[in-house]
């Protein structure tokens, strides 16, 4: 079993990505979908919970609304963020650890629980912070060339390149205390 995690820019591009995922058969189990809430992935608990058989909540706007355990938690350093299919168990004890009084590590631990190093973990943190959408399938040995083919058909954000941009706009790390800068040509626009 191998884990494959890519960044896109918005969350239509990645909701294409999942449609495809999906259209391949590769199972909702298997993918999960992290990005920060905004109007275009607005989480209700109406109707649209109901009919997506989630309990928790449903995305509207695209295709994670069909994966399992779509959820809305509230992450140090990221805020409220969408969470899908199998990651959601690690970020809901992330968030349920912040509630009891802190978080060791943060969500920097849980990216790198789910296979990545310590340095991509950082980017890819401070990426969904500045409104990326990331998503993350597990494939095991039949299904991985597939799944990366189909997760890069639509192009994902080049992870060393971004960290490049980030440091050379000053940035050391993720650190969930530190505002990204508003002029960061890679940010989405403010939720609010």
């Amino acid at each position: 079993m191998s884990t494959h995690t890519r960044l896109y820019d918005t969350w239509s591009d990645a909701m294409v990505v999942v449609d495809r995922l999906r259209a391949a058969r590769i199972s909702n189990d298997d993918i999960s979908v992290i990005s920060p809430e905004s109007d275009e992935n607005r989480v209700s608990d109406g109707a649209e919970a109901t009919a997506a058989g989630s309990g928790i909540g449903a995305v509207l706007g695209g295709g994670a609304g069909a994966l399992a355990g779509v959820g809305l938690l509230a992450i140090p350093g990221l805020g409220p963020i969408v969470a899908t299919g199998w990651f959601v168990s690690t970020l809901a004890g992330l968030a349920a650890g912040a509630v009891a009084g802190g978080v060791a590590g943060g969500i920097v631990d849980a990216l790198t629980s789910s296979g990545l190093s310590s340095e991509e973990a950082q980017v890819y943190a401070e990426a969904i912070r500045r409104g990326g959408t990331m998503i993350t399938v597990r494939a095991d040995d039949s299904q991985d060339a597939l799944v990366a083919r189909l997760l890069d058909e639509t192009p994902p954000v080049d992870i060393a390149e971004r960290e490049r941009v980030y440091r050379e706009s000053g940035w050391t790390g993720y650190d969930p205390d530190v505002v990204p800068p508003v002029d960061d040509p890679t940010r989405r626009p403010p939720l609010i």
